[in-house]
Formats: C-alpha cells, sequence, structure tokens
C-alpha cells in the first residue's frame, strides 16, 4: 500500500474476536490502528498478542465509549481518518433477557462515536453490523437490498437501528461514506493459534462450543433438531473464517474514497451453507477423535439455513472467501488446544 492510502483508524471493540484480527489486518495493510475497548467482553492480554504478531506497538485505551464527554476527548487528542466499529455487547440469548441494558450500550456507544466523528470532521465509517437485520421472511441467499429489516431479537434489532441511524446521518453530512458489513457466522482463529474466540459463559455460537466440548469442559454437544429440509436434516449457515471477515473490513475501508453512495451494505460471508454436522465432522478431524454429541428439540426461532449472496462484496471491494471449512475447524482447534481457558488462564499467571 502507498504512503497516501495508510489510514489512522480508530477501531472500537478492538481487543474482542473480530476486532482483534481485524487490527492484524489493517497492520498487514499499512494502516495506523489505535484501539480503544472496555474489556467488558475482553482481555487487555489481547492487545500484548497482537504486538507480539504484529511486531508493533499498538495504542491501546480502555474507555466506555457510552461516556459522551470522554468519547469526546479521545476524538480531540487524537487524529483519526477512519473508525471501525466493533464495540458493543453481542449475545442473543442476554439481549432477550436484558433488552435495555443492550438497546443503551449498544445505541449510545454508537451515538456517542458518530456525534465525536462530527465533531472532529471524522468522515469514514465501517459498521460491524450482522446479518440477524434480515429477519425471518427474507428469501436466501440474503441480498444487501432486501427490506424491510426486521431481527428477531434486541441485539439484532440494536444492529438494525444502528444502520439506519448511520444512512440518515450519512444522506445529510456532506462528505461522510458508511459502509455496513452484514456478517453470517464468523469461525475459526489466527493462523498463529495466538488470538482466537474466548466467549464469557456458555457459548452461543457452534463452533467455539464444539472447541470446549474437545477440551473438556462440555460434557457433550447439544444438536438442536435434524429434522429440517437440509442435506442431513441439521440446520445449515454460512461460516467464515475470521481472518477473511477481517480482511474484508480492510478491503471495505479502503473502498470508501471510491463509493458512491454515502452507505452501502456489503454481506461478508461465502454463499456457500454448511451443516452442523458437516461442522461436526470437520472438527472431529482437526481433533483426530469423535466427540461426543446428541440430539435436541429444535431452538424456537432457528430456521432451516440461511447464507449469503455475497456478490456485490466481490464485484464492489473486490473480496471473497479464501479459506475452506478444514482451514476453520484446524485454526480453531489450534487455538482452543494451546489455551484450553481461553485469556483466562494468561490472566490468572499474571495475577498470582
Amino acid at each position: 500500500m502507498a504512503d497516501w492510502d495508510a489510514m489512522r483508524v480508530l477501531v472500537t471493540g478492538g481487543a474482542g474476536y473480530i476486532g482483534s484480527h481485524t487490527v492484524l489486518a489493517l497492520l498487514e495493510a499499512g494502516h495506523q490502528v489505535t484501539v480503544v475497548d472496555s474489556y467488558v467482553n475482553s482481555s487487555p492480554l489481547v492487545i500484548e498478542r497482537l504486538e507480539e504478531l504484529s511486531g508493533q506497538e499498538i495504542p491501546a485505551i480502555e474507555l466506555d465509549l457510552t461516556d459522551y464527554s470522554a468519547t469526546n476527548q479521545l476524538f480531540h487528542s487524537h487524529e483519526f481518518d477512519a473508525v471501525i466499529h466493533f464495540a458493543g455487547l453481542k449475545a442473543v440469548g442476554e439481549s432477550v433477557e436484558k433488552p435495555a441494558l443492550y438497546y443503551r450500550n449498544n445505541l449510545d456507544s454508537a451515538l456517542s462515536v458518530i456525534e465525536a466523528m462530527q465533531n472532529a470532521g471524522v468522515k469514514k465509517f465501517v459498521f460491524s453490523s450482522s446479518a440477524t437485520v434480515y429477519g425471518p421472511k427474507a428469501p436466501v441467499p440474503y441480498q444487501e437490498d432486501w427490506e424491510p429489516l426486521e431481527a428477531t431479537n434486541p441485539y439484532g434489532q440494536t444492529k438494525v437501528m444502528i444502520e439506519r441511524i448511520l444512512t440518515d446521518v450519512a444522506a445529510v453530512s456532506p462528505g461522510w461514506k458508511v459502509a455496513l458489513l452484514r456478517y453470517f457466522n464468523p469461525v475459526g482463529a489466527h493462523i498463529s493459534g495466538r488470538i482466537g474466540e474466548d466467549p464469557q459463559g456458555f457459548p452461543n455460537n457452534l463452533m467455539p462450543y464444539l472447541s470446549q466440548v474437545a477440551v473438556g469442559r462440555r460434557e457433550k454437544l447439544i444438536i438442536h433438531g435434524n429434522d429440517y429440509d437440509t442435506k442431513d436434516g441439521t440446520g445449515e449457515r454460512d461460516y467464515i473464517h475470521v481472518t477473511d471477515l477481517a480482511e474484508g473490513h480492510v478491503a471495505a475501508l479502503n473502498h470508501l474514497g471510491d463509493q458512491q453512495q454515502s452507505t452501502r451494505a456489503y454481506n461478508l460471508g461465502s454463499g456457500v451453507p454448511t451443516s452442523v454436522l458437516e461442522l461436526l465432522h470437520s472438527f472431529e478431524c482437526a481433533v483426530g477423535r469423535e466427540l461426543p454429541y446428541e440430539v435436541g428439540p429444535r431452538r424456537a426461532g432457528d430456521i432451516a439455513a440461511f447464507y449469503a449472496n455475497p456478490a456485490r462484496a466481490a464485484a464492489e471491494l473486490g473480496w471473497r472467501t479464501s479459506r475452506s471449512i478444514a482451514d476453520m475447524t484446524q485454526d480453531t482447534w489450534r487455538w482452543q488446544s494451546a489455551n484450553p481457558n481461553g485469556f483466562a488462564d494468561l490472566e490468572a499467571a499474571t495475577d498470582s
């Protein structure tokens, strides 16, 4: 990347799972990165691992972005060219139990950043959205122009609302360019095994659930239904390697200067559905043994299959996935087997 292309990028939630991998991808592309994180669902030790992997010092600021005054001060004391916004609470089940917490935290943090950007004259924004915005009525494969967006849980609704807010702000703010990145199912870990997914509490998603079964933290996998209208009866999802996803953020950021619309949505997925059993068997190959599981009833609200139409990202961003399901499971197992309890073991060692 030429020097004139390099940007000073603020990555909110940069110590989280997707944020941390994106920080590495940004540094590899030649951008300068500052991380801000509250560490509510992440660990400061992630920053140490990122510095080790990148060979660079990474400025990292501990900050609650719902604090409007502190967020404005952050932009006053630093010069940024762009923001990639990951910060927010993200557990679907918890959002159903504590909707007010999710609406307050996720909306306030986004509005705080947007206000600070406007005050500082920063006009490039990449937003970490989700395929949950499409809702239960959207036909598969999901396409970006589907309306209306109607997520079925408070977490997803915060993504819908922030997309609307950004669209409205950019429409009346000259020079603003916003990319809305709708993820499908991020899995995997950095190929080094030094950073990966480390969910707090019971894992919400299949891959960390599987990996915790493999290291003995969970007794067995529960498959929620095997009577769907799919190739093997289990639910099908569009899994994307987190490193592919991180590279999608870099592609979107680099494209903002050429983006014709003030706001543009992009699906980040492979376009290929993979079933629960297919992912399980691939993970068993990575581990080298069979893993215990049983079939339970369907979960309320689950659908048989969903996956992306990723054509827009390929055509406009020049981005597409390149890593296989085998890559995803092997990289996950490399991370989890080396860090059975995630970053908790490292934090315990640091405190002792």
